[in-house]
């Protein structure tokens, strides 16, 4: 008598269990769902860079997530200035701020006077020196599509 019992009471406990189961990884799925959204619909603040020069100052404007800076032609931001590497500074945006990171270049890279050694967060205002190249850096708060604009 108590077999059909103890048989029931375990299929009873199996379907919970499952039931259980289920619910929590459709909670999991749920949250990662709603974690990566605000990451994938972000956009990139639109970045300012202003080359100082000895004629009148250039002004480029990017919004991608990546600027490598260097005197190679596909550089994002291409200057002819022999105290600048190939492939000399990148600009990249994660963690919603901009940051600055030398990539071993001759001459180094220097945030206000300071040389950059590894990542650094770049401000609107802040002032970056490759070789002797001087760019002023500014970090517009709206956003834009992921192309170069230049101006």
């Amino acid at each position: 008598m108590s077999g059909p019992v103890f048989l029931i009471l375990r299929i009873v406990t199996s379907v919970v269990l499952y039931i259980f189961l289920g619910w929590a990884l459709y909670t999991i799925w749920k949250d990662l769902q709603q974690q990566s959204t605000p990451q994938s619909t972000s956009k990139t603040p639109r970045l300012t860079l202003t080359i100082e020069t000895d004629d009148e100052p250039q002004v480029i404007q990017y919004s991608g997530s990546e600027i490598i800076v260097g005197r190679d032609p596909v550089s994002d931001c291409h200057l002819m200035d022999q105290t600048i590497s190939a492939r000399h500074t990148r600009l990249v945006y994660h963690h919603k701020q901009w940051w600055v990171e030398d990539l071993h270049s001759t001459n180094g890279t220097f945030l206000n006077q300071e040389q950059v050694i590894d990542s650094v967060v770049i401000t609107s205002g802040d002032q970056l020196r490759c070789g002797q190249v001087i760019l002023n850096v500014s970090i517009d708060d709206s956003v834009f599509s992921e192309e170069k604009i230049s101006g």
